[in-house]
């Protein structure tokens, strides 16, 4: 298996990933979005490939925060079902946590299953004062991780649009 960073070539592919591995089109029409939008960073969208060359996995890391202060978001993770349970998920996770730190990022977030991601060292959000207005699933879904040992800062998650506006007056202390 070979991960890199995604190229115009692979979204065809990608989407039929993502697509086999959601068992529907919406989370790729997510993806399909975000490629357009304002917080996507292309170094962090990655696949991995198999000995043949084949697109068979997935992971996007887009621009968020916590109140305004820049982080990251990590979703979707996805693998093409015949490849579910071989660890090449857990190997895409890791690749792109170590290229979110290579970047320079210090938080991420995820809502996701919460028997899995802690593996990662993703902790639940309340812990640290993080909440997720934007999403009414289980608070225990809700997780963040810093990449770096600092300060995870309080305050709701925030993704898309208002996170990038909330960016460009973020000033550091």
């Amino acid at each position: 298996m070979k991960i890199r960073t995604e190229t115009p070539h692979d979204t065809d592919r990608v989407r039929k990933v993502i697509t086999a591995a959601f068992g529907s089109p919406e989370d790729a029409d997510l993806v399909d979005a975000l490629r357009a939008d304002v917080c996507w960073i292309p170094e962090l969208s990655l696949v991995a490939e198999d000995e043949d060359g084949t697109v068979i996995a997935h992971i996007l890391f887009t621009r968020a925060g916590i109140d305004g202060v820049p982080g990251l978001t990590l979703a979707p993770v996805s693998v093409d079902p015949a490849y579910q349970g071989t660890g090449v998920g857990s190997a895409l996770i890791r690749a792109g946590l170590d290229a979110a730190r290579a970047l320079g990022e210090h938080t991420v977030t995820v809502l996701g299953h919460p028997a899995y991601y802690p593996r990662f060292g993703f902790e639940r959000a309340d812990t640290h004062h993080v909440t997720c207005t934007l999403s009414a699933g289980p608070d225990e879904a809700k997780m963040v991780l810093s990449l770096d040992g600092r300060h995870i800062p309080p305050g709701d998650m925030t993704f898309g649009k208002p996170m990038a506006d909330a960016i460009s007056a973020y000033r550091p202390e």
